[in-house]
C-alpha cells in the first residue's frame, strides 16, 4: 500500500486523477476500521490532513458551506443554530475523540447507510461539492447515494465541501443503538420543517440499502398541514395525523435482519422516531410562533 500526502488541494486533485483508485483519508474513522478488519486493502491511501481549507466553513446569508473535514465537534460548537439537525446528529457520533477527528465528508465518501450525518443532510436538502481536475459540480443529496456504500462521485473526484441551507424552522434527529455511545445506528431518523416553503423533509438511516427519504410521508404531511391551515394557526397536530405520518415513514424502509436488529424492529423503530420527532419539531414551531406573536 502506497501513501500519498498532497500539500494542497490542487496536488490532491492531480494525485486522484493519476490514481483514481486512491482512497482519501482525513479523520480515518471509517477507512481505518475497514483496513484494520481487512475488509479493504487499497493500493493507495491519500492523506488530506495537510489541506487546511477542508476544515473551514463559511456562513452565508442563506446557506453554510461546510468543508469536508470540519470535525463533528466543531459543528456541535459553532453551527448548532444554523444546522441544528446536523449538530444533533453529530452529538451521537461515537466518542469525543472520534468527533474531534471525523467529518461529514468521510460519511459521504463511505456512503454507509448507517452513517449518522446522512438523515440530517437529506432532511436539510444538502448539496455535495465534488471536484476533479476536470472541474467542480454540486450533487444534490437526493442523487448522491447510488447503492450500498456507493455514491455518485466519479473515480477522479474528491469531496471538497457540503452546502446546506440554514435552518428556517425546527429540525430533529433521533437514533436507536444497542447502547448509549460508541455505537453504529440500528436505525436513525431526521426531520426538518421548512416554514418558508411550507414543506417537510425527512431522512432515514440504516433501514434501507441507502439513506432514504420518506417521500410519501412528506407529501402526506405537506398536504395535511396546508389543508388544515396549521402553518398559520399553529394548532396541535392530532394523534391520528402523527400516526399516519409515522406509518408512512415506516413503510418507506427496506431493512434487513442483522446482528444489530431485525427488519421488523427497524421498521417499528423508524415509525416511533418519526412520530416523536414530528411532535418535538411541531411543538418548537408552535412555541416560536407564540413568541413572535407575543413580541408583536
Amino acid at each position: 500500500m502506497d501513501f500519498l500526502r498532497p500539500a494542497s488541494w490542487e496536488e490532491a486533485l492531480a494525485a486522484k486523477a493519476e490514481h483514481p483508485a486512491a482512497v482519501p483519508i482525513a479523520g480515518g474513522t471509517d477507512v481505518m476500521v475497514e483496513i484494520n478488519f481487512d475488509h479493504r486493502r487499497p493500493e493507495y491511501l491519500m492523506d488530506l490532513n495537510r489541506i487546511r481549507d477542508l476544515e473551514e466553513w463559511e456562513v452565508g446569508a442563506d446557506s453554510v458551506r461546510l468543508g469536508a473535514s470540519v470535525p463533528y465537534s466543531r459543528i456541535m460548537e459553532h453551527l448548532c443554530a444554523e444546522l441544528p439537525g446536523l449538530a444533533l446528529a453529530a452529538h451521537t457520533v461515537a466518542s469525543p475523540q472520534i468527533r474531534n477527528r471525523g467529518g461529514v465528508g468521510g460519511n459521504l465518501g463511505t456512503a454507509s447507510p448507517a452513517g449518522d450525518a446522512h438523515p440530517a443532510l437529506l432532511a436539510a436538502g444538502a448539496e455535495v461539492e465534488a471536484e476533479s481536475v476536470r472541474g467542480s459540480r454540486r450533487i444534490p443529496i437526493d442523487a448522491f447515494y447510488t447503492g450500498v456504500k456507493r455514491n455518485a462521485l466519479a473515480p477522479d473526484e474528491l469531496i471538497r465541501a457540503v452546502h446546506i441551507r440554514k435552518a428556517d424552522g425546527p429540525q430533529q434527529f433521533s437514533k436507536v443503538g444497542t447502547r448509549n455511545a460508541m455505537v453504529i445506528a440500528v436505525c436513525a431518523f431526521g426531520l426538518a420543517l421548512h416554514p418558508e416553503t411550507r414543506t417537510v423533509r425527512t431522512g432515514i438511516g440504516s433501514a434501507a440499502p441507502t439513506p432514504v427519504r420518506a417521500r410519501a410521508a412528506e407529501e402526506f404531511l405537506d398536504a395535511a398541514l396546508e389543508e388544515g391551515g396549521l402553518w398559520d394557526s399553529g394548532k396541535v397536530i392530532t394523534p391520528s395525523l402523527a400516526k399516519r405520518f409515522a406509518d408512512l415513514c415506516a413503510a418507506a424502509c427496506n431493512p434487513i435482519d442483522d446482528v444489530r436488529g431485525t427488519a421488523g424492529y427497524r421498521r417499528h423503530a423508524v415509525g416511533v422516531m418519526a412520530r416523536r420527532t414530528l411532535t418535538w419539531t411541531w411543538e418548537s414551531y408552535r412555541g416560536a410562533r407564540r413568541t413572535t406573536e407575543g413580541a408583536a
